[in-house]
């Protein structure tokens, strides 16, 4: 089904929180966006796959394998697969998720 939102405006920032809401799930991949309260984040982690991250509002500090990115509104970051990352809204923080199951 073709359906157009507007993704800024189809989820919320919420107090203190970070919100997911994941929009594709396929075997081939997942796409989920998030928003993240100013100085919210995800701690450190690793996902089995490469996963593209869009900024979509606001600007983050996304670490990946130790090195520290700024992400802001517009730009993407690739992060390779197995590897250690973490996210922190430097400000209210929107952002889009794609992870590709290949």
């Amino acid at each position: 089904m073709t359906k157009k939102v507007s993704l800024n405006e189809s989820i919320n920032y919420q107090e203190g929180s970070v919100v997911s809401k994941e929009i594709v799930n396929k075997k081939t991949g997942t796409v989920t966006i998030f928003a993240f309260d100013k100085n919210q984040g995800l701690s450190e982690h690793t996902a089995p796959y490469d996963a593209l991250v869009l900024a979509t509002d606001g600007e983050a500090e996304i670490t990946v394998a130790g090195e520290t990115y700024l992400l802001k509104h517009g730009e993407m970051l690739l992060m390779p697969a197995n590897n250690p990352h973490s996210v922190k809204a430097l400000t209210p923080f929107k952002m889009i998720l794609t992870m590709i199951k290949s």
